[in-house]
């Protein structure tokens, strides 16, 4: 159960806002000065403090310093009348997570908690830490934290993926983040953001996945009150917002071709204008985009412009998958066993010798994510110190490979799921286009429709599945 501090000296607003999210959950404490706040931050652990700008002996910008030195990972969101909003932005820009405008909608506050809540744990993720393997067979996690924001590992394609990091996180560069679903880009993007210069000022991710086009510039660049239907007080934007700052746009290539040529404007003369408003805003930014599509077919196609992308791509970062990280499998497995047991207040100590076997054979089309949500779940139902293969999921041991097709015959009959065989590239091209389409099919539907998944169940590359998906019009 997650713990709530309001600070608000409205008594009845206070006590309504306490009864509400106690339904919801959350244990809550109340303060109806900043006096009374500091008695209970001193004493209590609190994950998140929900506070008004002004209070009677206080205000938003002492009240957050506060909070900060007594405990760093706590959040803070603020609730602000229209007259403080400023204050509301420059208060977020030295560390609040969000504010919230009176008066306050339920719903959108409640989805604002949750949201800081899991920001939260989102970044204890991501902390730098080394795994020490002990000598024991059972790979034992001990893990200590050293203070930057990155997942360590020791093969290869993490030493390269962390050089490429520092060498370009101090300076303005734009960056383009790129690989699969569940690889860790806000992980890779957040690293970039606290090694660099403006680390000490606000970093906003955006789903731009999740924004409505219609909302869109509001979302980016602001708005003021009745600029439009439902603009009932004035909006800042994720650009204003972050200004000093970084700001990580996830998955860009979802951006609609209109609100594209808005970014592209915002990002080349460094000012955004609010909508309904007849004046500019400079903001100082950098921006950090990532994608998991092939933004060069975007535009080849003419879905994404070509001058957006190089702006963003001013350099590129490729996030490797999990598969490709060699035995750093096991250290963050490790890493995700000693954060669940602090989640679920369990104490599994590792993995069994047939698990870490597993873990090592298997493909992890989900990455990180995936890992992350398997070892959860086993660490809540492992009944002893290790864990062990009953506690897995089952598709973990259903190999994602295809039974070939008897070449004598090209029979679609023979195109069935089989473990323990692999398709081979010299293989795939025996086959009718016929044949061949339904291969391709049956792989992307084994892989989930993960396009890089199903090129290697194919044993050809991205490039080629693309194309033979374009050839055979196959829609996904």
């Amino acid at each position: 159960m997650k713990n709530i501090l309001i600070i608000e000296d409205d008594v009845s607003f206070c006590l309504m806002m306490k009864t509400f999210l106690a339904k919801k959950g959350f244990q809550v404490f109340s303060a109806f000065s900043f006096k009374e706040a500091t008695v209970i931050l001193n004493d209590q652990q609190i994950d998140l403090v929900l506070t008004d700008v002004r209070l009677p002996d206080s205000d938003g910008i002492e009240i957050l310093k506060f909070i900060k030195e007594v405990n760093p990972s706590t959040q803070v969101i603020l609730m602000t009348g229209y007259t403080d909003i400023k204050t509301a932005v420059n208060v977020m820009k030295m560390g609040a997570f969000d504010y919230v405008s009176k008066p306050i909608n339920s719903d959108e506050l409640l989805l604002t908690i949750n949201k800081a809540l899991a920001d939260a744990g989102k970044t204890s993720t991501i902390v730098n830490y080394e795994v020490q393997v002990s000598n024991n067979q059972h790979n034992t996690p001990t893990v200590s934290y050293s203070g930057s924001h990155f997942i360590k590992g020791k093969s290869e394609k993490s030493k390269e993926l962390y050089e490429f990091i520092n060498v370009v996180a101090p300076t303005n560069i734009s960056v383009l983040i790129i690989g699969d679903s569940g690889t860790g880009k806000e992980n890779i993007a957040y690293s970039i953001h606290k090694l660099s210069k403006r680390a000490n000022k606000p970093y906003i991710a955006v789903d731009c996945g999740a924004i409505p086009k219609d909302l869109a510039a509001s979302e980016f660049f602001g708005h003021v009150k009745g600029s439009f239907t439902g603009a009932t007080t004035d909006k800042v934007g994720h650009f204003e917002a972050a200004s000093g700052g970084t700001i990580f746009l996830d998955e860009v290539g979802n951006l609609s071709y209109d609100v594209q040529v808005q970014l592209l404007r915002a990002l080349q003369e460094r000012k955004v204008k609010p909508v309904g408003s007849s004046k500019e805003v400079d903001v100082d930014i950098r921006i950090i985009a990532a994608t998991n599509e092939d933004l060069q077919k975007a535009v080849r196609e003419g879905d994404f412009r070509e001058d957006l992308y190089h702006r963003l791509n001013e350099f590129s970062i490729q996030a490797p998958r999990l598969n490709e990280r060699g035995k750093d499998i096991l250290e963050f497995a490790n890493f995700f066993i000693t954060q669940s047991n602090q989640e679920l207040e369990r104490n599994i100590q590792g993995l069994s010798d047939e698990v870490i076997d597993v873990f090592l054979d298997y493909e992890w089309p989900g990455n990180l994510r995936e890992m992350r949500n398997i070892i959860k779940r086993a660490v809540l139902l492992t009944k002893t110190a290790f864990i062990e293969k009953s506690v897995l999921p089952a598709e973990m041991f259903e190999y994602n490979v295809l039974k070939p097709v008897d070449t004598a015959n090209h029979s679609l009959n023979g195109v069935t799921p089989m473990t323990g065989t692999t398709l081979q590239r010299e293989d795939l091209k025996l086959y009718s286009s016929a044949t061949e389409e339904q291969l391709i099919r049956v792989a992307l539907e084994k892989a989930k429709y993960n396009k890089t998944k199903a090129a290697q169940i194919l044993g050809i590359d991205r490039k080629t599945l693309y194309n033979k998906l374009k050839l055979y019009d196959i829609e996904l």
